[in-house]
């Protein structure tokens, strides 16, 4: 990830496997009610501990705010795929937990199923770019911007706000805001509002339960590291070098799951703190499989892994990677345009 790769060798010009998934689609109930209990019930107890340290010492409380939000990220991941159709056979059922959820998460639920069904709909399109997507532009739109544009952009792709101030506006303050969303968009309205009165049913209740203040200490610090963990993920899944942007005419489905989301290679256990969603190339081939099946794809289908593996530390120096440069077919940082700033100049220079 460290330099361009020849235009023969490019990962793109790989060829798609033959791969029949349909097999791995479809809720196993009995699964996944346990994985929601259990999710559930570690995020739970995990809260009540740190609310028992408080009087003991704020710095182990603030500690198990890491496991806590982990687990509130595995209960999003749930909510994820119902969203789907993907965890429960009952539409309904799915519906009603993914909305029970969203309370959690601080995410509406119909906003986020559709929202979100766009963006898998057009990943990697540089036509329909939008709702449910990191904001990338090529070097082209952003040499013809202005230079607040410019500032504006710098400014929204820095990791101190795209990882840390960003999350907590985006999911504290805009998901409560209707007017996000288009008004014929009647459900996605609706759940917002629906979402924000049992946010503030439960904080109400909490808040008179165990006390403003305590319930602040403990759930706020789980809130804000959740919705950084939840954008960094989403963010490694698709802004990686050699990720998967085209233009209408020449996009495809299959090459932009394949190509253009990654397959996050964690530790076993941040694997399973995040709810197994690093293997993101399959979960966008085929989003009707569930969570917990997309490991057993890559053992029984080790051919998966070549595309698109991204590292732990790999995903550390995504951070930095910016425009999409579409004569190189990949991600570049503002240092490498600079670079090409340069060249440009040289090249006019010489008359070449």
């Amino acid at each position: 990830m460290d330099g361009p790769v020849p235009v023969s060798g490019h990962p793109h010009e790989a060829p798609l496997p033959p791969v029949d998934l349909a097999p791995y689609r479809g809720a196993d109930t009995v699964r996944s009610v346990w994985q929601l209990a259990t999710s559930f019930l570690l995020f739970a107890l995990t809260w009540v501990l740190m609310y028992l340290l408080l009087p003991v010492s704020v710095v182990l409380t603030l500690l198990l705010s890491v496991p806590a939000a982990f687990f509130l990220v595995r209960l999003f991941i749930i909510q994820h795929d119902c969203g789907h159709g993907s965890f429960f056979r009952s539409a309904r059922t799915a519906n009603v937990v993914g909305g029970i959820l969203g309370v959690l998460t601080l995410t509406p639920y119909s906003y986020w199923k559709k929202t979100h069904a766009m963006h898998h709909a057009g990943s990697g399109n540089l036509e329909h770019r939008g709702f449910g997507d990191i904001e990338t532009k090529t070097v082209e739109e952003y040499e013809r911007l202005s230079w607040f544009g410019r500032l504006r952009y710098r400014v929204y792709r820095h990791p101190l706000v795209l990882f840390g101030i960003g999350p907590a506006v985006h999911f504290i303050v805009r998901h409560r805001l209707p007017i996000i969303v288009p008004r014929s968009w009647k459900r996605e309205r609706r759940s917002i509002l629906l979402n924000d009165l049992g946010l503030a049913a439960f904080v109400v209740t909490m808040g008179l339960t165990v006390g403003w203040g305590r319930f602040l200490v403990v759930q706020l610090p789980i809130a804000l590291l959740s919705c950084s963990i939840g954008v960094w993920l989403f963010y490694v899944q698709h802004q990686f070098e050699y990720t998967y942007w085209e233009h209408d005419e020449r996009w495809e489905y299959a090459a932009a799951a394949m190509h253009g989301s990654s397959y996050l290679r964690l530790p076993k256990l941040l694997q399973w703190a995040t709810g197994n969603i690093g293997i993101h190339h399959v979960h966008h081939l085929n989003p009707r499989i569930p969570n917990y099946r997309l490991p057993r794809v890559l053992a029984e289908h080790p051919e998966l892994r070549q595309f698109s593996p991204v590292t732990l530390w790999q995903s550390v120096k995504c951070m930095r990677l910016t425009l999409w440069d579409e004569a190189e077919r990949r991600l570049i940082a503002f240092s490498r345009l600079r670079e090409l700033r340069r060249e440009r100049a040289a090249a006019m220079a010489t008359g070449s």
